[in-house]
């Protein structure tokens, strides 16, 4: 009787004596398994690269705001709802802006909330300010934004030359400020760099530079660098205090901003002296929002990859089985004198079966290969690093190893079940 190692050594003899039948097969198996490793492969170089980019924009960070509510008089009586007073105007307007974060508010809350994060108050001062410096003056639309020490690292800001606010800037709310890329490259005509330390008027009033943002660019059509950030304190002094604060917070790890949210929503509902049967008259906006719409569009694209490998691969199974059976029938007097020198059936169709699982399993190694290689080619264009999705590498030898099996069942079973006499006859 023949060893396991002798049929599997005869198996790989035979598919190496047929290497075009053999490369042909192989590489059918292979462009599936490449194509389903390959898009895999891009997705986790591009799943690295939303991580580190909502990462360093707050990927674990959320923001406790402010959100007018519409507010509805009488019970559905139309006529009444008209012929408000001047009284319950004034009253819902009052009540309206109870509703708004304060200073005070914000400054309660982050002081107290004790969860390990990074905390930032910010305020918003208008989008409609003149910046001047000597005879040069910009268009009146420059932002103007309120924070403290924390708001650029919150933010995904980061300085180009001078320094952040620091504590003394934000307690004190004097007039200091950072220019954003455009309003520095628009004022100094010798460079942004030569901004810091200078004095410019922002609608007249004069501001010491700090430092000078780096670009952002612009998103849905507004630019980011064209604005400027002071201290809060410094926003409520000059620019009015109709606009509610906000508070962003960081946690120290992703995986804790469920609970750090939980936490603030609790902590933030007692200072805003709610009941227990009160909504929430402010909004927790978490951060990476658009991340995981990104996240779950690559899930889809991960399921189509899938389903797209497996019908390939399907139509791989069906000529690995057609090559197996057109294998058989060449291969007939082969079989009738194994057969007649005392070879068993088993062994007859171990050995074809072998063979169809063989070809797969190189086909999955070739199609795993190639997929990691094409796929890397986008993390280096993303600028990731080197990505190999072993999960998909072990599911791809394992689907591989189905395939060969259950494509080369049939013709391993009419392979053992041909009568030795009558395949030695066979011409």
């Amino acid at each position: 009787m023949m060893k396991f190692t002798d049929i599997f050594s005869l198996a790989f003899r035979t598919i190496r004596g047929n290497r075009l039948r053999t490369g042909l097969t192989v590489a059918i198996i292979a462009f599936g398994i490449m194509a389903l490793v390959g898009i895999i492969t891009a997705i986790e170089a591009m799943n690295q690269k939303f991580n580190e980019s909502f990462s360093s924009m707050g990927a674990s960070g959320f923001t406790l705001r402010y959100k007018e509510r519409n507010i509805r008089f009488g019970g559905g009586n139309q006529g009444n709802d008209m012929k408000l007073s001047q009284k319950g105007k004034k009253k819902a307007r009052t009540s309206n802006l109870d509703k708004k974060i304060t200073r005070d508010q914000a400054e309660l809350f982050v002081s107290s909330f004790d969860f390990p994060a990074i905390k930032s108050i910010s305020l918003f001062g208008g989008r409609n300010s003149i910046v001047s410096y000597e005879t040069r003056k910009t268009s009146p639309n420059v932002m103007v934004q309120g924070g403290d020490e924390n708001f650029l690292a919150l933010n995904g800001f980061s300085l180009e030359t001078g320094r952040n606010l620091n504590r003394t800037d934000v307690t004190s709310g004097r007039n200091v400020c950072m220019l954003g890329y455009d309003v520095a490259n628009k004022l100094f005509k010798q460079g942004y760099r030569s901004a810091v330390g200078k004095v410019v008027r922002i609608n007249s009033i004069p501001y010491r530079v700090l430092g000078v943002l780096e670009s952002k660019g612009s998103s849905f059509g507004f630019s980011r660098d064209n604005m400027i950030i002071t201290s809060y304190n410094n926003v409520y002094r000059n620019f009015g205090s109709a606009s509610s604060f906000n508070i962003a917070i960081q946690a120290s790890q992703i995986q804790w901003v469920p609970a750090a949210m939980g936490e603030a929503e609790s902590l933030f509902r007692s200072v805003r002296r709610l009941h227990t049967t009160e909504e929430n008259n402010f909004v927790i906006d978490r951060s990476d929002s658009i991340a995981e719409k990104a996240m779950n569009s690559l899930g889809f694209l991960t399921i189509s990859a899938t389903v797209i490998g497996l019908i390939t691969l399907i139509g791989a199974a069906i000529g690995l089985m057609n090559i197996m059976l057109v294998s058989v029938s060449e291969r007939t007097r082969e079989v009738g004198l194994i057969k007649a020198i005392g070879g068993k059936r088993k062994m007859v169709s171990r050995q074809f079966l072998l063979e169809a699982i063989i070809i797969s399993v190189l086909g999955a190694l070739f199609g795993i290969l190639l997929g990691v290689g094409v796929g890397n080619l986008f993390a280096l264009v993303l600028g990731t690093g080197f990505v190999i999705p072993w999960n998909w590498v072990f599911y791809g030898i394992f689907i591989c190893t189905l395939v060969g099996l259950l494509a080369g069942l049939y013709p391993a079973r009419k392979a053992g079940k041909l009568n030795p006499i009558e395949a030695l006859r066979y011409e």
